[in-house]
């Protein structure tokens, strides 16, 4: 199965009176930071509508340490299980170990880890550690920019703590996980830019994959969005992944929206 993969965004901060560019996808992180000393706020809501309506709310607060480390601190709050309760929370960091720069491009490298707890019961093979699962993940990120157009490529691995007491008897447990994605897109708008305050309308494409290395059971997913930023600092995302093919069962992530809003203060950290 082939698949022609286009479009990302692009976005040029002014901090500090040097421009960088930044790569902003929704479903995945690239291998560019975020700017040194700013913090970012972001709420993230995803779902799915079959074959009952279930969402989970995501906050979450970015710091960038400087040029070359960043962390996340997530929490989640879902009713997948019923209720809407507190289900857990994340703590992911990434360092930036390789810089390219050219007039009209880069290329970058990062190494990023995350652990994870979640209350959630376990009862798919699938590892998703942004609420469903406790664990700890780690992998590499390599990102091409060129102008307006960029791609990023994602390889990690999960491992769950396993639990018998979230175990579902009958049902296939979580263990190990290995992770991929391919991720586009495209600056869609504005054709020319003339200052910081002109909103930026971006189209994405990405891959999301995952392969069980025990058995071989894999899934990838096609994950279309659209983003918006706003006077360089606000940003809303819209996108729905769903499934291309596949033969994992039970999955958490199989067809679901993501609605995001992301606030940004540069300098705020001395």
């Amino acid at each position: 199965m082939s698949y022609r993969i286009m479009l990302f965004a692009l976005l040029l901060f002014g901090v500090n009176g040097a421009v960088s560019a930044q790569e902003l996808y929704v479903f995945t992180e690239p291998a560019s930071n975020m700017p040194a000393k700013s913090i970012g706020v972001r709420l993230t809501n995803e779902g799915m509508f079959s074959p009952d309506f279930r969402s989970r709310t995501m906050g979450e607060v970015m710091v960038g340490v400087n040029k070359s480390i960043m962390f996340h601190v997530q929490g989640f709050l879902s009713d997948m299980d019923g209720n809407y309760r507190l289900e857990g929370g994340s703590l992911y960091a990434k360092y930036r170990f390789l810089s390219l720069d050219e007039a009209h491009s880069h290329f970058r490298g990062a190494a990023y880890g995350r652990i994870s707890t979640s209350k959630r019961p376990t009862y798919t093979e699938d590892i998703n550690l942004e609420g469903d699962n406790s664990g700890w993940q780690g992998g590499l990120i390599f990102t091409q920019l060129i102008h307006k157009l960029a791609l990023s490529a994602t390889l990690g691995y999960s491992q769950s703590f396993a639990s018998k007491s979230k175990a579902l008897t009958g049902f296939a447990q979580p263990d190990q996980m290995l992770n991929y994605s391919l991720s586009s897109g495209y600056l869609l708008l504005p054709f020319v830019y003339k200052n910081y305050n002109q909103p930026n309308f971006n189209l994405y494409v990405e891959l999301l994959g995952k392969t069980n290395p025990a058995n071989g059971n894999s899934y990838l997913d096609i994950a279309p969005a659209v983003q918006v930023i706003l006077n360089s600092r606000t940003r809303i995302d819209l996108g729905y992944r769903f499934q291309a093919t596949g033969n994992m069962e039970n999955r958490y992530l199989k067809n679901m929206y993501l609605a995001r809003v992301e606030f940004n203060f540069f300098n705020a950290l001395k």
